[in-house]
């Protein structure tokens, strides 16, 4: 050991490291990436369903209450229509009419166009959710077709025991006697015409006039009593 550190000593350049043996490394700089702009989405349109329809066979217990042997038609005759209804709520809703198969294609075209309005619709199930009563159907508000019973103030069959009239939005579109007056309080203020509310069906309007392109009479027209709410094929 000694030896050695003598002899590098004595011969330096023996043992210190020439110029050429160091290997200088330059650090490479860091390339910092060029930002990449993030797309922006493309706005998508939500809003609300497309209108659909579909109109199918009734079965007896769908009109556990709404019919019974002796009805002026046969359960063959109607037909169930499951479409889209807007509601007071802004939204879509799917209700239930039951129709003579006659006019199906009626009750279609016109509540189509409805739908396309947002003319609002309170409610629409059948009447048999009321267990046939016609008073309790109307005290819901609700929209109904068919039920095999007597007119009002009548013993005469009614159009909805054909299958052929409607009642639409019965609150705001109440029955109204002669003397004026409601069976139905909450439709009390909804009596005179015209009205200027949500679901309110007036003389001459869209809605009167769309039923009428189609052979529909309204009952807003009848002299004396006034069923506002009523629309029927061919009239009554």
């Amino acid at each position: 050991m000694t030896l050695l550190a003598l002899g590098c000593a004595t011969t330096v350049t023996a043992c210190a490291p020439t110029q050429s043996a160091t290997t200088q490394t330059t650090p490479t700089p860091a390339v910092t990436p060029t930002p990449t702009a993030t797309p922006t989405p493309s706005p998508t349109r939500t809003g609300p369903p497309a209108f659909t329809s579909k109109v199918s066979k009734v079965t007896r217990d769908q009109l556990r209450y709404s019919w019974r042997p002796g009805c002026p038609v046969g359960l063959d005759d109607l037909r169930l229509v499951t479409l889209t209804y807007w509601g007071f709520d802004d939204k879509a809703h799917t209700g239930e009419l039951v129709v003579h198969e006659d006019v199906t294609d009626d009750i279609e075209s016109v509540f189509k166009r409805l739908y396309a309005w947002r003319f609002p619709i309170y409610k629409m199930e059948l009447v048999d959710k009321y267990k046939g009563d016609d008073f309790d159907s109307i005290e819901a508000n609700n929209t109904s077709a068919f039920n095999c019973r007597a007119a009002t103030g009548s013993s005469s069959w009614s159009k909805h025991a054909y299958g052929l009239a409607i009642d639409i939005n019965p609150r705001e579109n109440p029955y109204v006697s002669a003397d004026g007056s409601v069976a139905h309080k909450n439709a009390r203020k909804f009596a005179d015409r015209p009205v200027d509310a949500a679901g309110v069906i007036n003389p001459g309007d869209r809605v009167v006039r769309l039923f009428a392109s189609k052979g529909w009479e309204w009952g807003g027209y009848w002299s004396g009593t006034k069923d506002y709410q009523h629309f029927s094929k061919g009239g009554g």
